[in-house]
């Protein structure tokens, strides 16, 4: 089994598919790394020798960020809009949709467990 960036990859898939369980990489990244680490993308992950996994491992790291210093690296981008004040940064806070979506109905993941809000009583009439 191979792991690479702390994770260990699926022994059946195909290297270029296994490379996508890895956070921050796609199919087109990895049928990228693995050109230029010189590896067959069609090959199995158990098919790969120790040399092949290296290769792929020394690619990844001096070419692109992945895992945990890319979830890092998007939260700190959060948090700067956050502080900053802007628009985008304050949906952030608020916990509601970010990207121009409507809220009057559907966003709920975002949102949460729906909270019921107790409705206005009706004063009595006189007669």
């Amino acid at each position: 089994m191979a792991r690479i960036a702390g994770i260990d990859l699926p022994k059946q898939k195909k290297a270029f598919v296994g490379l996508t369980y890895i956070f921050g990489i796609g199919q087109y990244t990895a049928r990228e790394i693995l050109s230029k680490a010189g590896v067959d993308a069609e090959k199995k992950i158990m098919e790969l020798t120790e040399e092949e996994v290296a290769k792929v491992r020394s690619v990844m790291t001096t070419e692109f960020k992945v895992e945990g210093a890319l979830r890092s690296e998007i939260q700190q981008n959060i948090k700067r809009l956050m502080d900053i004040g802007t628009y985008r940064g304050l949906r952030h806070r608020r916990g509601l949709p970010v990207r121009g979506q409507r809220t009057k109905t559907n966003s709920r993941t975002r949102k949460g467990k729906r909270r019921t809000v107790a409705g206005k009583k009706k004063a009595p009439t006189k007669k």
